[in-house]
């Protein structure tokens, strides 16, 4: 390193021999007036080394009025400095290639310096850009506090007995979801729930109604948690996860025996080519990269993947159930059959993100309903035949569901969920048919039955009296006469008369009424691709990373190992892998000898 300032463009100087130069040596040119000194810390007389030595000449001269000065430093590097020298420009190169992969986005308040200042900056007279400077350190500063923040929130929120108590919060609302009623009246839970005999000593309605846990899963808190434990994910996704990839995607090798001895798994090949290694351990599935004596390779890196998939696929699961809680339709209706009813007009929305669509529009017809029974009589299934139908009338879909079959048209899915009675149609006296209204009788039990009554005589006076019909299903009626006697069963359209009281009645049909739920959830396609993703990125997290170093030593093969998980596997592969190696057997042959050196 030499540096030369000069302040005069005449120079005159005066070549001192260096031999003839003593430590701390002072002398005097009476021809040029030149002096000059030398002085560097250790300086014997020649011969003499000139390793790890730093020289220093000052000049002064003066002749015909001009003066020469100048300042001459010297630092002669040893093999040791030229080495740690070279490592230093390779540390530095591989920050300046880290920094080119990053996009550095200056702050808003950050000024490009002006031409004044950079030119001032420039001048040789040891001026320096202080206010330059000084602005770019308060910027810094401002900078600095805002990622000081930043760090902190995602320091908490990335911590994992945070994340553990937000998940376990959620299941614990879930759970709530369908112990509580969801969706009935206030009245409901005014029963349920009264103030006078809390629930545990302290729940009542009030904690339903104030917290809305009467629809649970489109409450605020519900929302709130689960925005709390995806802001958790994706924390320890950046913090965490990502960081993990990057580090393991590195090929990081190794030059010191030492390091690689600290490693989990180690061993010693004493004769043998680290060439022949990185062959073996292609052939057993790792990635093998070489620089000069050293050698890196893993296998396994999806398994360093597969936390951030797992997450991904947690976010996708509860975007899902968000959209699908606030952003869908529901309703239910009841047809007797041969009616129809507008998709639309059933349909209500459920959240804040509910959208209808074109599909509202579609009128729905049932065309039949009818039921199947097993051989003791009791219902089996239950079908209807559907008929959808656009703005002008015209058939665009036909099926027959039943439950677990649905209908699905246009994100509208519709499905079979109940069945009933509606009216019973039957022949008096050969005139007809009359249709009678069925209605549901309450009883003991979850067994349905449905009642209607035909009245005989005057209808208008206060104790009429008439003939009663009692259904269980649409495959037999029973009758009574007037007296409340029973008098005998009839088949639907078996077109067996019947006569009570001097009236005959002939049971022309039983018309069935469909229930049907009707709803549209576009979150079940996201739902169903985040459990997806999550059991394929789950079994893919059991893939073990693992990665080796091996240095070579002149014949010896130093090798370190190690893995995250099936550890203890991992030194048998290893002992499997080592063994195949091929050992290197000295010769005397220059030829032998090239081709092991090489």
């Amino acid at each position: 390193m030499g540096s030369l300032h000069l302040t005069s463009s005449r120079p005159q100087s005066q070549s001192i021999p260096l031999s003839k130069l003593q430590n701390g040596t002072t002398g005097c040119c009476t021809k040029t007036r030149c002096c000059y000194y030398g002085y560097y810390p250790f300086f014997p007389k020649p011969p003499f080394s000139l390793r790890n030595s730093q020289i220093s000449y000052s000049f002064c001269c003066r002749n015909n009025g001009l003066a020469l000065g100048f300042t001459v430093s010297y630092k002669l590097e040893t093999s040791k400095d030229n080495i740690l020298t070279q490592s230093k420009k390779k540390k530095k190169k591989e920050d300046e290639e880290d920094k080119k992969s990053k996009i550095v986005v200056p702050e808003s308040n950050e000024e490009a310096p002006s031409l004044s200042e950079e030119g001032t900056a420039g001048i040789s007279n040891g001026s320096t850009r202080q206010p330059a400077t000084r602005k770019s350190q308060l910027g810094g500063v401002g900078g600095s506090w805002k990622s000081s923040i930043w760090r902190r929130v995602l320091a908490i929120l990335s911590n994992l007995p945070l994340a553990l108590a937000e998940m376990a919060a959620v299941a614990a609302l879930m759970a709530l979801g369908t112990v509580i009623d969801q969706g009935e009246t206030p009245d409901f839970y005014f029963h349920k729930y009264p103030e006078d005999n809390p629930v545990l000593g302290f729940f009542t309605w009030r904690w339903v109604l104030t917290l809305g846990f009467d629809h649970m899963f489109t409450s605020p808190i519900f929302f709130g948690t689960l925005a709390l434990l995806g802001a958790s994910l994706m924390a320890c996704t950046y913090t965490t996860q990502i960081p993990l990839v990057r580090v393991a995607r590195r090929w990081s090798f190794l030059y010191s025996a030492e390091v690689i001895r600290k490693q989990e798994y180690t061993d010693i090949l004493p004769q043998a080519s680290i060439k022949d290694l990185g062959v073996i351990l292609m052939g057993a599935g790792y990635e093998v990269f070489l620089e000069g004596p050293s050698l890196y390779a893993f296998k396994g890196l999806a398994g360093r993947f597969a936390p951030i998939g797992v997450h991904l696929a947690l976010l996708l699961i509860m975007a899902g159930g968000t959209l699908s809680s606030a952003g869908s339709f529901r309703g239910s209706v009841t047809v007797p059959q041969g009616l129809n009813f507008v998709v639309g007009d059933v349909l209500g929305p459920s959240g804040f993100l509910s959208m209808p669509s074109e599909a509202f529009n579609t009128e729905v017809h049932v065309n039949r309903f009818y039921m199947d029974y097993y051989d003791s009589g009791e219902v089996r299934q239950f079908h209807t035949d559907l008929s959808l139908l656009d703005l002008n009338g015209k058939e665009v879909m036909r099926k027959t569901i039943s439950v677990n079959d649905p209908l699905r048209y246009g994100g509208i899915t519709i499905y079979q969920t109940d069945w009933s009675l509606s009216a019973l149609q039957i022949l008096k006296d050969n005139e007809g048919p009359f249709n009678l209204a069925m209605a549901p009788l309450q009883i003991n039990g979850d067994k349905k039955l449905y009642g209607t009554f035909l009245p005989i005589g005057d209808v208008n006076s206060p104790d009429v009296k008439g003939i009663s019909m009692l259904a269980r299903d649409l495959q037999s009626i029973v009758l009574y006469d007037q007296q409340g006697k029973f008098v005998g069963v009839r088949r639907p359209n078996s077109k067996l008369p019947i006569d009570i009281d001097g009236i005959k009645i002939v049971i022309v049909d039983a018309i069935g009424s469909t229930g049907l739920d009707i709803k549209t959830d576009p979150g079940v396609p996201i739902v169903y691709a985040g459990f997806g993703a999550l059991m394929l990125t789950t079994c893919i997290s059991f893939l073990s990373h693992s990665q080796i170093w091996a240095l070579q030593d002149g014949t010896e093969v130093i090798i370190g190992g190690k893995t995250n998980r099936a550890k203890g596997e991992f030194p048998e592969e290893m002992n499997l892998l080592l063994d195949q190696v091929p050992e290197l057997v000295e010769s005397s042959s220059p030829q032998q000898s090239d081709v092991i050196s090489g």
